[in-house]
């Protein structure tokens, strides 16, 4: 099946951004135009990375605006929007976002527990049907466009959009002097559409608080994915390449799929119920049952944060194998125990519990 197209314009893309992060003192790592999420939901999905001209595909297209680390339902509100808006005006429709998250550009470290880093972003954005992805690099060139600015140079001059959508509380140039009447206000002026939606407080039953990605990442910071896949919309997830550990589960009887997370993940230590897809592919592969550990494994080593999945009725080599890891619930706080066949006699008892767990999930 044919992957997503990346468009890259060495000008201004991702050579020319990595060279201006070179020059910045916070030391986020570049965004290499080799990193291509799979988008196999959506093969027409279009990644672009710092265009300089409309990306193939894109042109004249609905933008919604918006970092949408997490792609919850107040996200998810603005894209429905933005696509409505776009069959409206039979054009193409895409997310304009931005890495690194401006908080970690301007706190010049890592401070935001990221959701869905850009390629669980851009899996996310290609399964609800969007045609593409914009990321611009959030450098100091960026962050010193004023709000008049970043309409003209990037929205007109460089994406050459036809209309945009933001949620409620976007906010946009230098010193965020951009506000969602200014830029109402600029599309009136200057030719091209702006609508811009309200605040999601609840879901259907009226039992939810306001939906963002601050409640979402205190809910996982907690152990509750619950709550988490509640705000979002969807069950929370993790992609990454499954990579060679200690083999210490293969020794224990529970061979692990093994995951090193994005660095920013405080998804609290513990055991959780999963479900697991290889390689992202939906349509033609296999959906597995499991039961993962986040943490550290303060019975063998206390070691870096690892998130290690047990894959129930299952048999073969992952290793090199891309996965998609969707949390449905928490089963148990991690904890150390005094000898291995304790720990045993524990997974044992996790693996029943994460069973049970997963089958009323499907039940609904």
């Amino acid at each position: 099946m044919r992957g997503p197209r990346l468009d890259v314009c060495l000008s201004g893309g991702p050579f020319a951004g990595f060279m201006r992060r070179l020059l910045c003192p916070f030391p986020y790592p570049p965004l290499p135009a080799t990193d291509v999420p799979d988008t196999s939901d959506n093969a027409s999905f279009v990644l672009a990375l710092d265009p300089m001209s409309p990306p193939p595909g894109l042109e004249h297209c609905v933008v919604a605006l918006g970092n949408f680390d997490g792609v919850h339902r107040g996200h998810q509100a603005v894209i429905a929007r933005a696509q409505a808006l776009a069959r409206q005006l039979g054009r193409p429709c895409a997310v304009l976002t931005f890495e690194p998250h401006p908080s970690d550009y301007f706190a010049r470290q890592a401070v935001i527990f990221r959701l869905t880093p850009r390629a669980a972003k851009a899996r996310m954005l290609a399964r609800l049907g969007l045609d593409g992805m914009i990321v611009e690099s959030f450098d100091a060139a960026l962050a010193s466009f004023s709000a008049e600015d970043f309409v003209e140079e990037i929205l007109l001059r460089r994406l050459g959009i036809c209309a945009a959508v933001a949620g409620y509380d976007f906010h946009f140039g230098k010193s965020r002097t951009g506000t969602p009447e200014f830029l109402a206000q600029a599309g009136a002026r200057l030719g091209f559409a702006v609508e811009i939606v309200a605040k999601i407080t609840a879901d259907a039953a009226g039992s939810l608080d306001a939906v963002s990605s601050t409640a979402t990442r205190a809910a996982l910071e907690a152990g509750d994915v619950a709550q988490a896949g509640r705000l979002l919309g969807h069950d929370w997830f993790v992609t990454g390449t499954v990579i060679m550990g200690r083999q210490l589960g293969r020794t224990l009887g529970f061979p692990t799929a093994n995951i090193a997370l994005d660095a920013s993940c405080k998804l609290a230590h513990g055991i959780y119920a999963v479900r697991a897809r290889v390689d992202g592919v939906t349509h033609k592969g296999v959906v597995y049952d499991g039961v993962a550990s986040f943490g550290r494994r303060p019975t063998f080593d206390n070691g870096p944060p690892l998130l290690e999945v047990f894959l129930f009725d299952f048999a073969g080599d992952l290793y090199g194998k891309d996965m998609e890891v969707t949390f449905t619930d928490f089963v148990r706080a991690e904890a150390r125990f005094d000898d291995v066949a304790a720990l045993v006699v524990q997974m044992q008892s996790d693996v029943v519990r994460a069973r049970a767990m997963l089958a009323r999930h499907a039940a609904g």
